[in-house]
């Protein structure tokens, strides 16, 4: 069944862009959207690849006309998904999956609550931190106060974890793959085994080791 809604979300720094990347390389007729963004690129980004990169005042015109599905000011700098990336999925008989934050997510919900809502935990707050300050040094971000910010914003994402339908550890990358590859076939109705596998991330129902990575937060 094509045309489902997948959100992803995930604190900055729980190694969300490279799970989704592997999953989206697994399975088979799943659209990525790519956002519109306010801030500048990055290092080898380019417009239209990871982001639009796009100016304020054209954000804010977009706004205005009602174009986007989801949008959120993060750290000073605006971010969207357009509402077109739904209609071209769907009218090219596929799946999408949209890497949001939770403001984000909370939005999409609203407009379609049929969504499958799927957040990424890191294992520890120290590991968390660890990878924040890779990344802050990767954009020669070194003010402690800025680090900080990051990891208070992660802590408070982290109390959203029951508003998504499944919640999954990225301690192990592979395993991490597996369990978000299992949730999107999972909803497709597929029968290769991965039912059991989906339901064990469910937040319903959190298996011991998601209730151990919550617990360090």
């Amino acid at each position: 069944m094509a045309g489902l809604l997948f959100i992803v979300s995930a604190p900055s720094g729980s190694g969300k862009s490279t799970l989704v990347s592997r999953v989206r390389s697994l399975v088979e007729g799943l659209e990525f959207s790519i956002s519109y963004t306010t801030r500048q690129p990055r290092g080898s980004e380019t417009d239209g690849c990871e982001y639009h990169f796009t100016s304020r005042e054209a954000f804010e015109s977009m706004i205005a006309r009602e174009e986007f599905l989801e949008w959120a000011e993060v750290f000073g700098n605006y971010y969207g998904t357009a509402r077109s990336a739904l209609d071209h999925a769907r009218a090219m008989g596929k799946d999408l999956l949209l890497d949001i934050d939770v403001q984000g997510a909370l939005q999409v919900k609203k407009h379609v609550p049929e969504a499958v809502s799927v957040f990424i935990l890191p294992p520890s707050p120290e590991v968390l931190e660890r990878r924040l300050r890779m990344r802050s040094e990767a954009e020669h971000v070194t003010a402690q106060e800025v680090i900080e910010r990051r990891l208070a914003e992660a802590r408070r994402e982290v109390t959203r974890v029951n508003e998504y339908q499944y919640a999954l550890v990225n301690d192990v990358l592979d395993e991490a793959v597996a369990e978000l590859r299992g949730i999107v076939l999972a909803q497709r109705g597929s029968g290769d085994g991965v039912a059991e596998l989906a339901a064990s991330c469910r937040t319903g129902e959190p298996s011991a080791r998601l209730l151990q990575a919550l617990a360090s937060f």
